[in-house]
């Protein structure tokens, strides 16, 4: 058994291009650590990682075998090239040399109007139907043999093409963007009978705004508190923000956001005492994403109290940080045959899961699944 895990990215645009550098990142202080290690119960803890190791695989296992995207720039350059094009703005680090080109992706409805112009899309010359064997040739002949869908909020159309892709090709799917697929019955079904493992939807950041306010919502439930109002508002400056200023490709967003909190909660909160979901896009902030949250609520003695917090983060590591661990997993459900959503790691990795816990339960439920004393 090959102990490379062949990965494909729907989309290589800020996020992914986190993933792929952050990769190389910890590879290269891999290298420079000594050659004799320590057993593993005193090796030293790699910041930012929340598993070094995910059964038999490493960080650095994950090979980026195919690759997809509709910006003229980016499609026919390899992979190394096209993370740095326009408009992506992570450069942390350069990459090597890669043997992977970025092929051509239908465009369907993964392009908002306010980024059109920005991405400069392909005009796709050739049917869908024929892209879509061109694609699955590419799958093929990679050997890739899982898809990671980082396409933009609101591409409902495109990121079903790629789930019937998936099905069809037999790639486990991790779905990142608030199009439901592993929580809708009939798609879970769909990949449930093709002995396919799928993580989704919507990527909860591994220190975001909604990991946070899910936290502190759970706390007031925990310490007898009632929450009667809160928001959570967030800005940022790259072109995942400029897509979601397009109100129609929000309503999923808006959804997952807001039930991955509530969720954590008891009692429910009026519509009209709850806002949460993306508010506005401020250029200069780069990759830079602000989050607003605010609780008031009562506490013993029907005593009111608030509670502010600013939260200030580098949007697209937070976004790696998890998918790293999304990957591992999936590989570890095709290795042991394993079809379906992956209930422990969409609820542990995921906003808007099959089926939500609390994040404390999700990560027991995850170590679980590794060891292999959980199936699911």
């Amino acid at each position: 058994m090959s102990k490379k895990i062949k990965v494909g990215v729907i989309g290589v645009g800020n996020c992914f291009a986190g993933l792929i550098q952050g990769i190389e990142y910890y590879k290269r202080r891999k290298r420079l650590q000594p050659t004799h290690h320590p057993p593993a119960s005193r090796a030293p803890k790699i910041i930012g990682l929340m598993h070094q190791k995910i059964g038999p695989y490493n960080f650095d296992d994950i090979e980026f075998s195919s690759a997809f995207d509709v910006g003229k720039n980016k499609v026919g350059k390899g992979l190394d090239r096209a993370v740095f094009a326009s408009p992506n703005l992570v450069n942390w680090l350069k990459l090597l040399k890669s043997k992977t080109i970025v092929k051509e992706a239908p465009v369907l409805d993964g392009i908002g109007i306010f980024v059109e112009n920005k991405i400069n899309p392909v005009k796709n010359s050739t049917s869908i139907e024929k892209l879509e064997k061109e694609v699955e040739k590419e799958i093929k002949k990679t050997g890739t043999e899982i898809l990671v869908n980082y396409l933009p909020v609101g591409s409902k159309i495109a990121t079903e093409f790629w789930a019937r892709l998936a099905l069809k090709t037999k790639c486990a799917f991790i779905n990142c963007i608030p199009v439901f697929i592993a929580s809708n019955r009939k798609w879970g079904e769909k990949f449930e009978r093709a002995r396919i493992p799928i993580i989704g939807d919507d990527i909860k950041s591994q220190i975001g705004a909604t990991i946070v306010h899910r936290v502190l919502a759970r706390l007031c439930r925990d310490r007898g508190a009632t929450i009667d109002r809160t928001y959570q508002i967030n800005v940022g400056g790259n072109t995942d923000f400029l897509n979601m200023k397009e109100q129609e490709r929000l309503e999923s967003k808006k959804i997952s956001k807001t039930e991955a909190v509530t969720s954590q909660l008891d009692e429910k909160i009026k519509p009209e005492n709850i806002y949460i979901g993306p508010s506005d896009f401020i250029p200069f902030l780069g990759n830079k994403k602000l989050a607003f949250i605010r609780i008031e609520g009562k506490m013993f003695a029907d005593i009111p109290f608030s509670l502010e917090l600013r939260l200030d983060v580098d949007d697209k590591a937070n976004s790696a940080g998890i998918v790293i661990d999304a990957i591992r997993l999936a590989k570890l459900a095709l290795d042991r045959k394993i079809g379906g959503p992956l209930i422990s790691a969409s609820a542990y990795l995921m906003k808007h899961p099959p089926t939500q816990f609390t994040d404390e339960k999700a990560r027991e439920m995850v170590e679980e699944f590794i060891t292999g004393t959980s199936r699911q």
